[in-house]
């Protein structure tokens, strides 16, 4: 069950992963740090934040290309896992061998605690090649998606230079990244930034995420989106420099959180590559799509029930301290829904 689209016809969403990870996740009753614990098989899944999206949209029946590279032992089970997926993909080969992710969820607790190794440097080649498939996708492509981390000895401005080239191309691109390279993008004019609370304090310096928001804004990005966790998800636009839009659940929900965010941005893609601009829309959507990969074991899957959830989110504006007695073009007085 795949709800509502959104108006509009959807170009192929097309993500990349420049650091992707074979994802391992153990489901045990309760984690007792110091001590034994028997687990089943760990389910196993190509992953990494970009090929998560594209799993959620191929899910949920959008097109969509991963892309990526991989190489070694484990860039062999990465490879055959997604091609018995079913998600289209083109993945370059590499020397370097895929890094792991290891998840462990506390199904007492409702917790997840992740292990991500760090990752091989790819060849110069392979980054070639990589940005060579990029240009191939771009004109068939409603919206370009860069997600995770980059790996050691990876250009600085790899998704900064994804933004210009999509740019060029006139396909929106969404970025999802920490650190420089969160910076980088914004300056770079990026359509779409999607940090979390502790992503976009440890990039700007800032510890409320209304001003690292506006921060990453004044660098040059035209929106931003800011997971807070339970405290919801708030989006910020440089048209609307005064306010900005939160939304939540009636209650939190509680399970493993590890897909979520990748969830939240195959969301936004989704409205994005329709040539939607409703960033209530957006919000409300991200925010669905996001409470329902915590009711997954394993990231990349949404629960059906982000249909029902997407009608009990909450969109509220809230003024950001603009002057009194003066209006904020598209901000409504904080309490007001969309």
């Amino acid at each position: 069950m795949t709800g509502p689209r959104p108006a509009g016809p959807v170009g192929t969403i097309v993500t990349v992963t420049p650091n992707p990870a074979l994802d391992e996740t153990y489901t045990v009753p309760a984690i007792v740090l110091g001590t034994t614990h028997r687990v089943a098989a760990p389910a196993v899944r190509a992953g990494g934040k970009g090929v998560n999206v594209s799993r959620v949209l191929h899910q949920q029946g959008y097109p969509t290309l991963a892309l990526a590279a991989v190489g070694g032992p484990t860039g062999e089970q990465y490879t055959a896992e997604l091609t018995s997926s079913g998600i289209p993909s083109v993945l370059e080969p590499a020397t370097a061998p895929t890094r792991r992710s290891l998840a462990f969820h506390d199904s007492t607790a409702g917790s997840t605690s992740l292990f991500n190794e760090t990752g091989s440097a790819l060849e110069a080649a392979v980054w070639a090649r990589l940005r060579a498939r990029i240009d191939d996708a771009l004109p068939g492509a409603g919206c370009v998606v860069g997600s995770g981390s980059l790996p050691p000895g990876a250009p600085t401005d790899f998704y900064a230079a994804l933004v210009r080239r999509c740019a060029e191309a006139g396909v929106p691109c969404i970025i999802d990244t920490s650190g420089q390279g969160l910076l980088l993008a914004a300056e770079a004019g990026a359509d779409v930034l999607k940090p979390n609370a502790g992503e976009l304090r440890e990039a700007t310096g800032e510890a409320d995420p209304v001003r690292g928001a506006r921060h990453l804004l004044g660098l040059g990005a035209r929106r931003v989106f800011v997971s807070c966790g339970e405290d919801g998800l708030l989006a910020f636009t440089a048209g609307a420099p005064d306010g900005h839009l939160r939304a939540a659940l009636p209650e939190p929900l509680h399970g493993n959180a590890t897909g979520a965010g990748d969830a939240a941005v195959a969301a936004l893609a989704a409205v994005v590559a329709a040539g939607s601009g409703d960033v209530a829309e957006m919000l409300r959507r991200a925010t669905a799509w996001s409470a329902a990969a915590v009711l997954m074991p394993t990231a990349g899957d949404i629960h059906p029930d982000h249909v029902r959830l997407a009608a009990e989110v909450s969109v509220t504006r809230h003024d950001d301290g603009a002057p009194a007695g003066q209006s904020t073009p598209g901000i409504e007085p904080a309490g007001k829904e969309s």
